[in-house]
């Protein structure tokens, strides 16, 4: 089989270029699949290719962010390379944030499939459980039901791929009522690294109360820094802040503000963007991962990569987190995200008690391992491979 997977990709900083990185990872590990055309973003420097069997992999450099040319570079590349396979990790602003180019990129599933290709989307999102004011796309009602109407329509778009698979059996739910389909399928988050012998110890030092992400829309980090200032007060525990990661793109030099506004409080740190190869080493040095979220917009890639490295998590109890936590098996300790209290509460609660800690951690890893990417790829595979069965069948039958 030659598959064909269109992402973003390491060293890329487009949104899911991480995802995209663990999918071609294992896409090539199969047997099955014998080449995989990488239908990429243009990047300075070389794709990060490094992991077994990367000769299977040929990389296409064909598309960039915000241009409205992708769907004409990405259709060409794949008419002549022909694939048997065609897989896309897309969210709403994958191919960019203005409004023609990310739109045009989204009919290319459509497209691609009136051709005869073999086409799945994985949608990581859908703008029905999209708050738009807290993801930063807009808070004037007007724009929000206009944004609301042009996403319907692409989700038209969108479902016309052969399959469209989601993250969350809520997501399969809301589409195949409100647009009377029956090609949506749930295929979990997954998770990207399962080391084989975790480290459920705490390195010596501070404890390191880590959030990661892009911040600044829906994910603010004051109620954090607040919260754990409130810890301090009232205990001698020595304690970090650990931001890892960058600004929104919805909220460019967010952070910017936040060093600023909090420069007198000690035992922060802003790690700025983290490169896949330093992943491992901030979620090992960190005693609990944090979500200090108002608001969701999919499956959580921070809470799968948190139980793969074997982390407590603390968690508003809303959204798509409260759903994983029922499906998938992840716990941890819950506030209200309205209030820095709750959170100084949830926070303080692991650090006091180790084997309480502990338990959130074992019990997080065990919900990795059982939704591993190779796994995921797997269930990938079975439905390309019955996209092709029905074709044939349908051929057959006239």
């Amino acid at each position: 089989m030659k598959v064909a997977v269109i992402t973003s990709f390491p060293p890329s900083k487009v949104t899911l270029n991480e995802y995209g990185y663990h999918l071609v990872k294992n896409f090539v590990q199969r047997t099955e699949v014998s080449q995989l055309l990488l239908i990429t973003d243009k990047t300075k420097e070389p794709k990060q290719l490094d992991f077994k069997n990367s000769t299977k992999v040929s990389v296409k450099e064909c598309w960039e962010f915000n241009s409205y040319a992708n769907i004409f570079t990405i259709c060409r590349t794949i008419f002549k390379e022909k694939p048997d396979a065609v897989l896309f990790n897309l969210q709403f602003v994958k191919f960019g944030d203005k409004k023609v180019p990310a739109a045009l990129g989204l009919l290319i599933p459509m497209i691609l499939r009136l051709f005869g290709f073999n086409t799945i989307v994985l949608l990581h999102n859908i703008l029905e459980q999209v708050d738009l004011e807290n993801a930063g796309f807009t808070s004037n009602k007007i724009a929000q039901k206009t944004y609301k109407l042009i996403g319907t329509c692409l989700t038209k778009c969108i479902l016309k791929a052969d399959k469209v698979a989601v993250t969350i059996s809520k997501y399969v739910e809301i589409l195949n009522e409100k647009y009377k389909t029956d090609n949506v399928i749930l295929i979990p988050h997954g998770t990207f690294e399962i080391p084989k012998n975790p480290n459920f110890d705490l390195p010596e030092g501070p404890k390191k109360v880590m959030a990661f992400g892009k911040f600044g829309t829906y994910k603010k980090v004051e109620i954090l820094i607040d919260a754990v200032e409130l810890i301090r007060k009232n205990s001698d525990e020595a304690i970090e802040i650990v931001i890892a990661g960058t600004d929104s793109p919805n909220t460019p030099g967010y952070l910017q503000e936040v060093k600023e506004k909090y420069a007198h409080i000690p035992g922060i740190i802003f790690t700025g963007y983290i490169e896949e190869n330093e992943v491992a080493t901030v979620f090992n040095e960190s005693t609990m991962v944090v979500f200090p979220y108002t608001s969701t917009t999919g499956s959580s890639g921070v809470l799968h990569q948190a139980g793969s490295y074997g982390k407590a998590v603390v968690m508003p109890d809303l959204g798509d987190l409260s759903i994983l936590v029922k499906e998938e098996g992840y716990i941890g300790e819950f506030f209200n995200p309205e209030s820095t209290e709750s959170l100084a509460k949830a926070i303080e609660t692991i650090l006091k008690d180790d084997d309480y800690r502990r338990k959130l951690a074992e019990t997080n890893y065990r919900a990795a391992c059982e939704l591993s990417m190779d796994k995921i790829v797997q269930m990938y595979i079975r439905d390309f491979k019955q996209v092709n069965y029905d074709k044939i069948i349908r051929w057959v039958n006239g």
